[in-house]
C-alpha cells in the first residue's frame, strides 16, 4: 500500500497493508499489491471497515476473475462500490536492477529457486506451479516491453517447459483482439517496424561452474563478498573494544547502507571493471577532489577571505569571478566527496575479504582450471592451506574443478580430496549433488566443454564466451549474432497462426534486440560478460534476466540442500 511509500519500503515491502490502521475517511488510498489470497482478504477487510474515502487498486500481476468478484462482493456488502474508483492490472511482476538486467522474484524467491526446480521429490503439480510463476512474470515483462518475442529454448530442460507455457499464454492473448495487451507494440514504429526481440531461454544446469566462480570485477565482487541486495550494499563497521567498569566488552557493530544506482556515475563507469582498476580510480578521484578543494582554499587565501561568509564573497567585484565559480561548484564537490567516501568504504570492505581469503589466488586458479592450464600450486595444497580462504572458498574451487574436468578423478584421488575438504571444515553435500548432476548430464548428452581460452586474469569475458557459459555461446553468439541454427534449440513464434512447434525458424532477419533469460538463477558475472560482449556489436542490444539472482554462497547452499536428499 502506497500511502507512505518510503515507510512501506523500509518495512520490507508491504507490512503496512497488514498492520493495524486507523480510519482516515477523507483521504484517498492507493494500493499497490500482489493479488494473493492474503492481500485480497485484507483489502476486503479495509472496504468493510470504511477506512478511506476512495480506493485506487493497482495489482502487480493480473488479478483472477474469482478474486475480483470477492472484492466486488465485499464492496457491495460495505456499500462502498462507488468508492472503488479505479482497478488496474499493472503487469509489473519483475524487478529491473539495471537498464539491461531484470530478475523475477524478491519475496518468496525460494518458490522459483534452482533447488525448487531440481528437487528429486518434486511432484508434477508443484513443478507446474513453479513454471506458471515464472511464465506469469515473463509475460508481465513482455507486456511492459510492448513486444511479442520470438522464443528459442534449449531442449529437454525446465527452460523448454517455460517456453511452451509462455508461447501458449502470448498466443491466447494475441487471439483475443479486443483485449490484447500487444495491440500497440512499442517496437512496431519507425526503424523497428519489422523488428521483434529474440528471447533465448536457457537452463541453469547447462553451466553450474560460473555461479561458483570467484570473480574479479567490482559489481560481481561486491555481490559475492558483501551483503548486496536490490542495489543496496550493507556494511558493518569493524568492531573494536570499549572499556567499562565491568571490563572489556565488544562494541556494538554499526551498520551502514549505500545505494549503488545509475545516479552514481562512478558506479556506472566502474562496476564492470577489474577490482585493481577500481582501487586506482578511487585514488584518482580523491586526488582530483583534493586539488579542487585546495584551489578554493588558495583563492580565498589570496583574497584575504578566510573565515568570511558566502554573502561577502557574492558581493565582490568582477575580479572575483574565479572564486565565485569555484564556490558555485561546491555542491558538486560535496557530492563528489560523498561518492568517493562511499566507494572508499565499499572497496576497502571488498579488499579486506580479498586479503583475508586470498581471493586473487582462487580467481587465478579457477581461471587456469577452466582453461586447462597447468596450476602453479596443486589443488590439494590450496585446499590444505589453512590460510587460504574459508571452507566455502575451498569447496567452490573443488566443485569448479570437478565440473570442468572431462575425466572425473579416480575413486582414490576423490577420497583424498574429500578427506582434505573434510579436514578443512567443508560440507560435502554439494559435491554429492554435483556428482549426481554430472552423471545425469553424461547420460543425457555430452558434458559441457570447458575448452581452451586465451583469457587474461584481468577479464572474464573470453573465458565465458569460449569455455564456461555454453549457453551464452549457443544462445547469443549463434542465435543472435550469426543466425546459425542449432538442433539443440526449439523455435516458437506466438504470432504464427498455427501453434505447432517448428524447429525451422521462419524469421530469417538478423536480430537487433535479444533477451537472454536463465531459468534456475543467474549472477552478475554472466550479466557483465554479456555487457562486455555486446559492446563491439554495433546496433545490437542484449538484456539479461534470471528467475532469481544469487551469489556463490547462496547457490552452494541450494546445492547442499539438494545433496542431502
Amino acid at each position: 500500500m502506497c500511502l507512505m511509500l518510503k515507510t512501506a519500503l523500509e518495512n520490507q515491502y508491504g507490512r503496512i497493508l497488514h498492520s493495524d490502521r486507523d480510519p482516515i475517511p477523507d483521504v484517498p488510498a492507493v494500493y499497490f499489491i500482489m493479488p494473493t489470497e492474503e492481500n485480497i482478504d485484507r483489502l476486503c477487510q479495509d472496504l468493510r471497515n470504511q477506512l478511506y474515502e476512495s480506493y485506487y487498486l493497482n495489482f502487480i500481476s493480473a488479478i483472477s476473475r474469482s478474486k475480483l468478484e470477492d472484492i466486488a462482493n465485499a464492496a457491495l456488502a460495505a456499500s462502498a462500490v462507488t468508492q472503488v474508483t479505479k482497478v488496474f492490472d499493472q503487469y509489473l511482476n519483475f524487478i529491473t536492477l539495471e537498464d539491461d538486467m531484470f530478475v523475477l522474484c524478491n519475496q518468496n524467491k525460494e518458490l522459483v529457486s534452482y533447488r525448487a526446480i531440481n528437487r528429486p521429490d518434486i511432484t508434477d503439480t508443484e513443478m507446474e506451479t513453479v513454471m506458471d510463476t515464472i511464465v506469469d512474470s515473463l509475460f508481465c515483462f513482455f507486456v511492459t516491453l510492448g513486444a511479442v518475442p520470438i522464443i528459442r529454448c534449449s531442449r529437454g530442460t525446465a527452460a523448454e517447459m517455460v517456453a511452451v507455457k509462455l508461447d501458449k499464454k502470448l498466443r491466447e492473448n494475441l487471439r483475443d483482439a479486443r483485449n490484447s495487451l500487444f495491440t500497440g507494440d512499442t517496437l512496431g514504429v519507425g526503424q523497428f517496424s519489422f523488428q521483434r526481440p529474440l528471447l533465448v531461454l536457457v537452463d541453469r544446469n547447462i553451466d553450474l561452474a560460473t555461479p561458483l566462480h570467484h570473480t574479479w570485477t567490482y559489481q560481481a565482487l561486491v555481490h559475492d563478498v558483501l551483503d548486496f541486495h536490490l542495489n543496496r550494499v550493507n556494511l558493518e563497521e569493524s568492531s573494536g573494544v570499549e572499556n567499562s567498569p565491568a571490563g572489556a566488552r565488544p562494541k556494538r557493530k554499526n551498520k551502514k547502507s549505500y545505494d549503488l544506482t545509475p545516479v552514481d556515475k562512478f558506479w556506472q563507469k566502474h562496476k564492470g571493471s577489474p577490482f585493481p582498476e577500481v582501487a586506482e580510480s578511487v585514488q584518482q578521484e580523491l586526488e582530483s577532489y583534493r586539488a579542487q578543494e585546495d584551489e578554493v582554499k588558495r583563492l580565498k587565501s589570496i583574497m584575504g577571505l578566510e573565515g568570511e561568509d558566502e554573502g561577502a564573497i557574492s558581493m565582490l567585484s568582477d575580479n572575483t569571478a574565479k572564486l565565485t565559480s569555484a564556490v558555485s561548484s561546491l555542491p558538486e564537490l560535496l557530492e563528489k566527496k560523498r561518492l568517493i567516501d562511499l566507494h572508499t568504504n565499499v572497496a576497502t570492505a571488498v579488499l579486506e575479504h580479498i586479503k583475508a581469503r586470498k581471493l586473487d589466488v582462487y580467481f587465478e586458479c579457477e581461471e587456469k582450471i577452466m582453461s586447462k592450464t597447468t596450476l602453479d600450486k596443486s589443488l590439494l595444497d590450496i585446499i590444505s592451506d589453512p590460510d587460504a580462504g574459508t571452507p566455502e572458498d575451498k569447496m567452490r574451487l573443488f566443485l569448479i574443478y570437478y565440473i570442468s574436468t572431462q575425466q572425473a578423478p579416480s575413486e582414490a584421488d576423490l577420497e583424498q580430496y574429500k578427506k582434505a575438504l573434510t579436514d578443512a571444515g567443508c560440507n560435502l553435500n554439494s559435491l554429492q549433488y554435483i556428482k549426481q548432476w554430472k552423471a545425469f548430464a553424461k547420460m543425457a548428452s555430452a558434458p559441457t566443454n570447458y575448452g581452451s581460452t586465451t583469457t587474461k586474469s584481468m577479464g572474464l569475458l573470453s573465458r565465458v564466451m569460449n569455455t564456461g557459459s555454453q549457453f551464452v555461446m549457443e544462445g547469443v553468439k549463434n542465435l543472435v549474432l550469426k543466425q546459425q541454427e542449432t538442433d539443440d534449440y526449439r523455435y516458437f513464434d506466438p504470432k504464427m497462426l498455427r501453434g505447432n512447434d517448428s524447429s525451422v525458424p521462419r524469421n530469417k532477419n538478423p536480430f537487433q534486440e535479444a533477451i537472454v533469460f536463465v531459468v534456475g538463477g543467474g549472477n552478475y558475472i554472466e550479466y557483465q560478460n554479456l555487457v562486455d560482449y555486446i559492446k563491439g556489436k554495433q546496433g545490437k542490444h542484449i538484456l539479461y534476466g534470471c528467475s532469481e539472482l544469487f551469489n556463490a554462497s547462496q547457490f552452494i547452499k541450494q546445492l547442499s540442500q539438494l545433496g542431502q536428499k
